[in-house]
């Protein structure tokens, strides 16, 4: 199994790997790890609402060589223990040839759910599976409940730390554990020690980043970023979440088919069932469904659901592998498509060195690639460094980003920046207030330089500003 699914990782991937661009969160991840490594912290010196645990991972990348392929190569390396982690969990029920097909069809689908570079779920399914796994045992009554429910937690407190919409499934699995303690402990102070103590570790890793925050004073800026921006993002127009979530539909429909003819025993769900749910419903609340990478949580523990089918004789053996086979195929139409509309990697080169700054000045990203930062050199003109807290509609507010957008630009636009990108066509959800201040600056103190196309009718512009006429000498007298 391990050759297999390390060979189809490589295979499903390598698309991406010389690729800077390929995704923009994942642009503005890498950013924030290198600013870090410089000194910078994060949620004060560059803002995100993401935990610092994603951005630890993320320095990993500069270790040594380029970047931009090491984090590829470490999301690769995790997909690949991913999947390793499914094929052990399916074995039980699905037998050698489920646990192989469900480990494999993983690495496929993440190519047709923007899951082919190293967006969050990329990284935490894998404590989030491994903790899922310690679960199951606990609730079939495998194991202990006591130590497998600590390092389960402990699991899920680092996978918090990568994203928090986690909560979800840590939550499930906190209930899980309480009704198996309750089955061997009864109400006694066993029960009410143990379940302390997992709802301590879960918490152990978002406390200690909150303790540090406190200890330099930056506590407010901590709380802030991590747990109310959220809560003050505008909703996007429901016509087009909804549209989303269609999406999100359909792509996870092949597997929850597969996972639907595995059936329910004696009529009760199964761990592996509920897990998915639970999953799901994290995916449903936060009521975001424009990218298909919010549903990936959701595939680990329908796989689980889908194993025993699979592996249920030669037919299903049969579906499993033309499935495997036509996603692989698919998946790296859908990845070729991805990069085609971002720009491949010489028109990202070929942006960076355009808008390289040569004065002294700094490089503003208005619109496109966070990446540029890095690719020119250039200092950042503001802490709201990805593009999309400054020029989108659902972040147009200051109780989402900690400032007023429109105050924000005006500011930056006054430092003068020496070059400014953007993107045309204009993102259709923008803010329409702040594209007017930098459409306005640009028609009035800057030049286009550089117009380079990425993808059908999709441009990357780049604009210098114009060099000022010195000021009159006055003749002596």
């Amino acid at each position: 199994m391990l050759v297999l699914v390390l060979a189809l990782v490589i295979a499903a991937r390598i698309q991406t790997f010389n690729d800077p661009v390929i995704g923009f969160d994942e642009q503005y991840y890498l950013l924030v790890a290198d600013r870090m490594l410089d000194g910078a912290l994060p949620y004060v010196d560059i803002w995100d609402r993401k935990p610092i645990g994603l951005f630890l991972l993320y320095a990993l990348a500069f270790v040594g060589g380029d970047p931009f392929v090491v984090y590829k190569l470490l999301a690769a390396g995790c997909v690949a223990a991913t999947a390793l982690a499914i094929g052990v969990g399916a074995r039980r029920e699905g037998g050698p040839a489920g646990a192989l097909l469900a480990a494999l069809l993983y690495v496929v689908w993440l190519n047709f759910m923007e899951g082919e570079g190293g967006q969050a779920p990329v990284w935490y399914n894998l404590p989030v599976l491994i903790a899922a796994l310690l679960v199951r045992r606990v609730h079939q009554g495998r194991a202990p409940a006591g130590p497998c429910g600590l390092l389960a937690m402990a699991l899920v407190g680092l996978a918090l730390q990568i994203k928090y919409t986690v909560v979800f499934e840590g939550l499930f699995f906190g209930l899980v554990l309480l009704r198996a303690g309750h089955r061997a402990w009864g109400r006694s102070p066993r029960l009410i020690g143990w379940g302390a103590a997992w709802v301590g570790v879960a918490l152990a890793p978002t406390l200690a980043a909150l303790g540090f925050y406190l200890a330099i004073g930056e506590g407010n800026a901590f709380v802030f970023a991590n747990f109310l921006s959220i809560f003050g993002r505008l909703p996007d127009p429901l016509g087009t979440r909804l549209a989303g979530l269609a999406v999100l539909v359909l792509v996870l429909l092949p597997l929850a088919a597969l996972a639907m003819l595995s059936g329910r025993r004696k009529g009760r769900f199964s761990f592996d069932q509920l897990w998915a749910m639970a999953a799901a419903l994290g995916v449903l609340v936060f009521g975001s469904w424009l990218s298909p990478n919010y549903a990936i949580p959701v595939v680990p523990p329908l796989l689980l659901c889908a194993a025993p089918w699979l592996g249920r004789g030669r037919r299903s053996r049969a579906v499993g592998m033309g499935l495997i086979a036509v996603a692989f195929v698919g998946g790296q139409i859908a990845v070729a498509k991805t990069i085609e509309g971002k720009g491949t990697a010489a028109q990202a080169r070929a942006v960076a060195e355009a808008a390289r700054p040569r004065t002294g000045g700094c490089l503003w990203v208005w619109d496109g690639y966070p990446a540029l930062y890095m690719m020119t050199g250039s200092c950042l003109p503001t802490r709201w460094a990805f593009p999309g807290h400054l020029n989108t509609l659902d972040e147009a507010s200051a109780r989402a980003i900690g400032v007023d957008p429109q105050a924000e630009v005006r500011r930056i636009l006054a430092a003068r920046p020496e070059t400014i990108v953007d993107d045309w066509p204009a993102y259709a959800l923008g803010n329409r207030e702040t594209r007017a201040l930098v459409q306005a600056e640009l028609a009035r103190t800057y030049a286009l330089q550089v117009r380079i196309q990425t993808g059908s009718g999709r441009y990357r512009l780049v604009y210098r500003r114009k060099a000022e006429p010195a000021a009159a000498v006055r003749p002596s007298p």
